[in-house]
C-alpha cells in the first residue's frame, strides 16, 4: 500500500500582466512542415476524400448537426470517475471543473475535443504541452460559438504503448535526463520506482529559483507516490491542466474494451482494417503522400502484465508472437468476450477505439498524426463510426528576453530564424556589408554579351551555338563560385557579429530542430509558473493554423 499524502493546494492567481508578445507566421514559411500538411491546411481538393469535415467553424457546425454518438456515456463517466480515485488521496489539485466536465459527458449535448500522446516522463518535449493547450483552447472557443452545447478537452494517455525507448528521457536546459530501465509490456503499467536517479537529476536541473520548488513537488509526487506510470502521468498532467477542466482518460480498461469487443472480434477474424487501409494507402501514394503507418493483417496486440505482443494467424491458429499463447477461432472469441482488456489496438485501430468510446468531434495532433489519420477514413466508414475533424496542433517558439535582445540587435525578422544558420548569415552579410557582394548585375551584363555572341556564331555555323552555351554555363558557375568566395571573405570580417547567430540558433533551435520537438517545459515553468500555461492558452489560436512565436517582454 502506498502512503497517502495530501499536498497543500497551490493557488495560481490570474495575472493581467502579459509576459509575452505573440507573432505568427505561416507553417509553410517555417519550412518544417510537409507538403501534405500544407495541402490539408490549404484545402487542396485531392485530399478531401480522405477526411470528413474541414477544420473551421462551418465544418464543426455541419458535424454537430450530423454527429451520431455511439459511446456509452454513463459507462464513460463511471470509468473516468473511478480512474481519478487513483490520484485523489495524493492531491487537492483535482479541480471541481474536472469533475464537472466528467459529469457533463452524460449529457447528449456534450462533446469531447481529444488529443493523445505517449506517457513521456516529465511531459517530454514541449509539443506534449502544446497539444493539450490546443485542445483546451478549442473547447473554449467552441463553447463560445455553440453556447447550447458543451465541449470537454480530453487527454488520451497512450498507456498501452510499449515503445519504452520513446518515452524514457527528456531534454531540459541542454541536458538529457534518462530513465535507465529495461521495460517490457505496456508503458502505462510500469512501476516508476526505478526512476529515482532520473527524478533527482530533473529536479537538479530545475534549481531553486522562482517556481522550481513547486514543479519539483509536482514531479516528486507524480513519480514517487504511484506504482503505475499511467497514474503518475495522470497526476502530473492534472496538476498542470486540471484547473482548465482537462479530463484524462486511460483506455486500458476492461469495461471500455467490453464495449468495443465486437469490433475487436470482427476485425481480428475477418482482418478488415488492413484491407480498408491498404486500399486508401495506394490512393494516397498516387498523390505522393508519404505513408505514415502500414496496417498488418491483424492490428491488435495481446496484452497482459509485462507483455504486449502481436497476434498473428498461422495454420488456422491465432498465435501470440514470442510466447506459447495460442487460440482456436472459438477460444479467441471466448477470450475477447471474457477478458477484452487482453486485446490492445495498434496504431491504426487505436483511433477507431477512441472515437467509439468518446463522444468526440475533433482530434488534435501533430503533422505526422494528421497525415496518418487520412489513411483511416475508409475504416471508420466500414464500422459506421463518425470521423472527427482533424486539427493540427498549435506550434510555438518561446524566445526568452535574453535571446530576444540578441535577435533585436542583429535585426533578424522572426521568419528568418527558421532558416539554416548558414542561410541566415549569408542574408545578414548581404544586408549589412559595406560592399556589394552580389554579382547578379555583372552576370546579367555578361549574359547579354554571351547571347549576342551565341546569335552571331550560330549564323556562321549553327553548331557553334551549343559550344557558346557550354561556355556560358561554365562562366555562370564560375561567377557563382566567385560570389560565394566574396561572401565567405566578408563573413570573416564580421566573424564576431555572426557568432551571435550561432548562439541564437543554438538557444532557440536545439540540435537544429524546432524547440518544441526537443526542449522540455520545465525551465519555462520554473521561470513563469502557471502563467506560462495561461499565456499559451491566451495566445494559441487553434483554427488559425499559424506558427506562434512568443517573445518575452
Amino acid at each position: 500500500m502506498m502512503e497517502a499524502i495530501i499536498k497543500p493546494e497551490i493557488e495560481h492567481p490570474k495575472s493581467e500582466i502579459k509576459i509575452m508578445d505573440a507573432a505568427c507566421i505561416s507553417y509553410k514559411e517555417t519550412g518544417y512542415f510537409t507538403q501534405t500538411v500544407n495541402d490539408y491546411l490549404e484545402d487542396k481538393a485531392e485530399l478531401r476524400p480522405f477526411y470528413s469535415y474541414r477544420p473551421d467553424w462551418d465544418g464543426f457546425k455541419a458535424l454537430l448537426q450530423n454527429k451520431k454518438v455511439v459511446a456509452d456515456r454513463d459507462l464513460l463517466t463511471s470509468v473516468l470517475t473511478e480512474q481519478y480515485q487513483a490520484i485523489s488521496p495524493f492531491t487537492t489539485r483535482h479541480s471541481p471543473l474536472v469533475q464537472s466536465n466528467i459529469d457533463l459527458l452524460k449529457s447528449t449535448n456534450t462533446y469531447t475535443i481529444t488529443t493523445g500522446h505517449q506517457l513521456n516522463i516529465f511531459a517530454g518535449p514541449l509539443y506534449f504541452i502544446y497539444k493539450i493547450v490546443t485542445a483546451i483552447k478549442l473547447a473554449r472557443q467552441l463553447k463560445e460559438k455553440f453556447p447550447d452545447k458543451n465541449f470537454v478537452p480530453v487527454y488520451w494517455m497512450a498507456s498501452e504503448d510499449h515503445d519504452f525507448a520513446e518515452i524514457n528521457y527528456t531534454n531540459i536546459g541542454g541536458k538529457k535526463v534518462h530513465w535507465w530501465y529495461e521495460a517490457s509490456g505496456a508503458t502505462g503499467r510500469i512501476d516508476p520506482v526505478t526512476m529515482r536517479q532520473a527524478l533527482n537529476q530533473y529536479k537538479g536541473v530545475l534549481g531553486l529559483d522562482h517556481h522550481a520548488e513547486e514543479l519539483a513537488e509536482i514531479v516528486e509526487t507524480a513519480y514517487g507516490r504511484f506504482d503505475k506510470l499511467a497514474d503518475a502521468t495522470r497526476y502530473l498532467v492534472n496538476a498542470l491542466f486540471g484547473q482548465y477542466g482537462l479530463v484524462i482518460i486511460d483506455a486500458d480498461d476492461h469495461d471500455l474494451k467490453k464495449q468495443f469487443a465486437h469490433i475487436i472480434e470482427e476485425d481480428i477474424i475477418k482482418q478488415l482494417s488492413s484491407k480498408n487501409i491498404e486500399t486508401t494507402n495506394e490512393q494516397l501514394k498516387n498523390l505522393h503522400v508519404q505513408i505514415q503507418v502500414n496496417p498488418r493483417e491483424i492490428n491488435f496486440f495481446y496484452l497482459s502484465d509485462g507483455l504486449r505482443e502481436r497476434i498473428v494467424f498461422e495454420d488456422g491458429i491465432y498465435k501470440v508472437l514470442n510466447t506459447e499463447i495460442s487460440f482456436t477461432n472459438e477460444e479467441l472469441q471466448k477470450e475477447i468476450q471474457s477478458t477484452p482488456e487482453h486485446f490492445s489496438p495498434n496504431v491504426v485501430m487505436r483511433p477507431l477505439y477512441q472515437e467509439y468510446i468518446l463522444p468526440n468531434i475533433a482530434y488534435v495532433g501533430g503533422g505526422a498524426e494528421v497525415v496518418y489519420w487520412l489513411e483511416l477514413k475508409s475504416n471508420f466508414e466500414y464500422y459506421k463510426v463518425d470521423f472527427p475533424i482533424l486539427i493540427l496542433r498549435n506550434s510555438g517558439l518561446v524566445i526568452p528576453k535574453q535571446s530576444a535582445s540578441k535577435v533585436e540587435r542583429m535585426g533578424l525578422p522572426l521568419a528568418e530564424l527558421f532558416k539554416s544558420t548558414d542561410t541566415i548569415k549569408t542574408n545578414w552579410i548581404k544586408q549589412h556589408s559595406d560592399h556589394e557582394l552580389s554579382l547578379k548585375e555583372e552576370w546579367g551584363e555578361l549574359h547579354q554579351t554571351l547571347e549576342k555572341i551565341k546569335l552571331r556564331s550560330s549564323k556562321i555555323d549553327p553548331t557553334l551555338a551549343q559550344s557558346t552555351s557550354a561556355i556560358q554555363a561554365r562562366l555562370e558557375h564560375a561567377i557563382d563560385r566567385l560570389e560565394k568566395k566574396l561572401i565567405r571573405a566578408e563573413k570573416k570580417n564580421y566573424h564576431t557579429r555572426l557568432e551571435q547567430i550561432d548562439h541564437i540558433k543554438a538557444e532557440l533551435f536545439p540540435k537544429d530542430s524546432l524547440q518544441e520537438r526537443t526542449e522540455n517545459f520545465g525551465l519555462f515553468y520554473v521561470k513563469w509558473g502557471q502563467q506560462f500555461i495561461d499565456e499559451l492558452i491566451h495566445n494559441f489560436e487553434p483554427l488559425d493554423f499559424k506558427f506562434t512565436v512568443l517573445t518575452e517582454k
